[in-house]
């Protein structure tokens, strides 16, 4: 950088423009971005600025070669150096890309998780908004598979001391908004431990629901239901169906019908002795049990063929109560913002994928894809860029992964 740096003063667009290239070729961004490592490979490390403003944000802010140099001249961080003609730029040798184990501990614990950003927060507002409470070296803006943003983000800081500082501060609020703030290895541990009980409570209704199944159907005492058992057949006409057996019988005695709309026959599980329900409802009725108008056979059911059916009534039971579970799971995962529920997820790409381990302690990776440099659509997880039309993309542009 030129000498006289330290005596000049950036104005807010330098700033923003030195940002955003030092973490084009910053620690958290370069490994990361195939493109740009293509590039550096190609001349010592230099790139030209031509290619530099076919980076978006950067090119949102100015493709003006004079406005980029003059503000990387007055940086003060010595990340990167000028070419003599102004026309490249590359980091500076003497400040090397550190080891990558040692680098991914060092992240790990200058993460913090970060929520109460209101949906429709763009990235600049939200980084303006930690310019205020600390240094930061990234910002992941956390998504649902929509792409719409959730309001939380995962941030790095520039050091643990900052990182420490910000998540110790009491109250911090955006706008007039409260935030919850955490580091990022207690969120995951949270998180896991929701998920922990949240599972040992479902097993613990699944558990339930099949003692109250096995109660409803007599499973303790198989060899007695079978006297509740009631077998009927006759010409039925196909609108016969269950609520014409409940006419019949006072409800409260039935705890199971088989039978399928249009069928000649089928069976009903009472609570108690069916011989004696099927007088009952006879006396009730003068002598006659008609379904729409229609004769009715009806007869006690004994040995195998009682338990065949006993069995046959268990399994569509089970069945049906199985449903309707997964069908409760169904609507609290789309309740929680997708299919199959919430937490972080994997975004679906085209092209050859490459993978990069992410500092996450539960092992959830980051992906992009590494098609030419020509067409890329280099959207990591959490993106909420879009790709310039015709032009080549780093895949992190700043904080928003």
């Amino acid at each position: 950088m030129a000498e006289n740096g330290m005596a000049q003063e950036m104005t807010p667009l330098e700033k923003k423009i030195c940002e955003q290239i030092e973490y084009y070729f910053g620690d958290h961004n370069l490994p990361r971005d195939k493109f740009l490592k293509e590039q550096i490979k190609l001349d010592d490390g230099w790139v030209t600025l031509e290619t530099m403003i076919k980076f978006n944000r950067l090119s949102r802010l100015t493709t003006d070669f004079t406005i980029i140099v003059e503000g990387l001249n007055k940086s003060k961080s010595g990340l990167l150096e000028i070419s003599e003609d102004k026309s490249k730029i590359r980091r500076s040798p003497s400040k090397p890309l550190p080891e990558f184990e040692e680098y991914k501990t060092s992240i790990k614990v200058r993460s913090v998780y970060v929520k109460g950003f209101p949906t429709s927060a763009t990235l600049d507002e939200i980084k303006d908004w930690f310019d205020e409470n600390g240094p930061v070296e990234n910002i992941q803006m956390r998504r649902t598979l929509q792409r719409q943003f959730k309001g939380s983000v995962f941030v790095v800081f520039n050091s643990l001391d900052s990182a420490t500082k910000f998540v110790e501060t009491p109250g911090l609020k955006y706008k007039e908004t409260e935030m919850i703030i955490l580091f990022k290895e207690a969120y995951f541990q949270k998180k896991a431990e929701e998920k922990k009980q949240h599972k040992a409570k479902n097993k613990k209704n699944d558990k339930e629901q099949q003692k109250n199944t096995q109660d409803i159907l007599g499973m303790k005492s198989f060899e007695e239901r079978t006297e509740c058992l009631l077998k009927f057949a006759g010409d039925l006409t196909d609108q016969t169906c269950r609520e014409d057996m409940h006419e019949i019988f006072s409800t409260r005695d039935i705890q199971w019908i088989d039978f399928i709309r249009g069928a000649k026959e089928g069976n009903i599980l009472f609570k108690t002795n069916a011989k004696e329900i099927l007088e009952k409802a006879k006396e009730g009725h003068a002598g006659k049990l008609l379904l729409r108008g229609k004769e009715v056979t009806w007869e006690m059911v004994e040995g195998e063929e009682a338990k065949t059916i006993l069995k046959k009534i268990i399994e569509d039971q089970q069945e049906s109560m199985n449903k309707q579970r997964s069908k409760a799971r169904r609507g609290r995962g789309k309740g929680r913002g997708g299919k199959g529920g919430g937490g972080p997820q994997r975004v679906q790409f085209q092209g050859k994928k490459t993978t990069f381990e992410d500092e996450d302690s539960d092992g959830i990776q980051e992906e992009t894809t590494a098609t030419s440099p020509k067409k890329r659509a280099l959207e990591e997880i959490g993106s909420g860029e879009e790709p310039a039309a015709k032009q080549s993309k780093t895949e992190n542009e700043f904080g928003d992964q």
